[in-house]
């Protein structure tokens, strides 16, 4: 068995991997770089995206763009797998944005072995702020190579029960995202930040906002407790009930004191919006009710049409995003704005990202041989365990 990191060292995100034998070939993820959505940088991997023997398949582990952003790329007639709810909030998302998805995936279900040739490849749910993300177990050759995708130990999935079904391993493939930056600093659990968001909402009685992604379910169903909880309605805009509506735990049709609102005129927006039916609100309404609003960067005219119907002084806004996102211009123009409509803005967010003793327990209960660090900037950091397991991110290539 061969091991190749097309990409992925080094960095965060862009993630491609290849595990292979003489008879099959596999990619696992196929990511952009981050901050690459428009001038992509394609690489060059003869047979994945261009002219040469098609892969046997690719695997997708999470719906991420820094580990599917390449997809449509893929050449025609390659076998993709991924997770069906994870596709479902490609399609919802896509959908919204007009966007074509121009892939037709085999579904993957947790547990449940694949065999391609002659290598078989068992998925392992596991919790990131994607929902529906997966580990892959490859065995071929009486060899075992362990693939992470990303994870964390900070989720509503549990982390122990995971590691309960791992068996050892020959080779562990890991992130290291959080290892970049403050080491040794144990993330919140997502529990804990929906006991802040009810304490905060308490404290506050004018209008609260979430600014988050509306594709980390786990926050998402924080949000909707912590409104819950403090009988404020949760209002979710039209491109985050869509993606809701994927997934039948939060769905807004299935969730008493949920609504629905658009911030424009468009009409197909509001033929989608009536197909909510009794969920559908509008500003005028909104105005006289106490409620938790999804919001993005791109709603301050909206905002600013609803601040004239009622005042938002002493309101709060719960910042649910990575905190190097407030460096860009429109945020910060965005956050300033909601300032100034007297709201105070209060972070709540947990990495999606294993932490540093995450990572030590995966490595503790898988026993790899070979350990080849992906996905962070931080290598260097296995080189604590050199002296009994090989520590390999010099080369991106190993031979089983």
């Amino acid at each position: 068995m061969k091991i190749t990191i097309h990409r992925g060292q080094h960095q965060i995100g862009g993630s491609i991997i290849e595990i292979s034998t003489n008879h099959t070939r596999l990619i696992f993820d196929v990511g952009i770089n981050l901050n690459e959505e428009t001038d992509i940088e394609m690489p060059y991997i003869e047979g994945l995206f261009s002219n040469g023997k098609k892969y046997d398949a690719v695997f997708i582990s999470h719906y991420h763009s820094d580990h599917m952003g390449l997809l449509s790329h893929i050449k025609r007639g390659t076998p993709i797998y991924m997770g069906k709810t994870a596709f479902k909030i490609i399609e919802a998302s896509s959908a919204y944005r007009n966007i074509p998805v121009n892939v037709s995936p085999t579904f993957y279900n947790d547990s449940t072995p694949i065999t391609i040739g002659d290598m078989k490849i068992v998925p392992y749910r596991c919790d990131h702020s994607a929902y529906d993300s997966y580990m892959f177990l490859v065995e071929a050759n009486g060899k075992k190579v362990l693939y992470t995708g990303d994870y964390r130990a900070n989720g509503r999935q549990s982390f122990e029960a995971l590691l309960e079904k791992l068996p050892e391993v020959d080779v562990l493939i890991t992130e290291g995202t959080t290892l970049s930056r403050e080491s040794n600093i144990k993330n919140i659990k997502e529990d804990l930040l929906e006991d802040i968001a009810i304490k905060e909402l308490n404290r506050h009685s004018g209008p609260a906002f979430i600014m988050m992604s509306a594709m980390n379910i786990d926050r998402l169903k924080t949000a909707y407790n912590a409104a819950k909880a403090t009988n404020r309605l949760f209002l979710e805009d039209l491109y985050t009930a869509g993606i809701a509506s994927s997934i039948p735990e939060v769905n807004p049709a299935n969730l008493e004191n949920t609504r629905v609102f658009i911030t424009d005129g468009n009409q197909k927006h509001y033929g989608k919006l009536n197909e909510y039916g009794r969920l559908k609100i509008g500003k005028y309404e909104i105005s006289k009710q106490k409620y938790l609003m999804c919001v993005r960067q791109s709603m301050k005219s909206y905002l600013k049409k609803l601040n004239e119907l009622q005042s938002f002084e002493d309101g709060i806004l719960f910042y649910g995003m990575w905190k190097g996102y407030q460096e860009d211009k429109d945020m910060k123009s965005f956050l300033e704005f909601i300032q100034n409509l007297g709201v105070k803005i209060h972070t709540l967010h947990t990495s999606g990202h294993a932490d540093t003793e995450t990572v030590e327990k995966l490595i503790a209960d898988v026993k790899p041989k070979v350990i080849m660090p992906v996905h962070t900037e931080n290598e260097q950091w296995f080189d604590n365990y050199k002296n009994e397991i090989n520590v390999v991110y010099q080369n991106n290539c190993i031979d089983l």
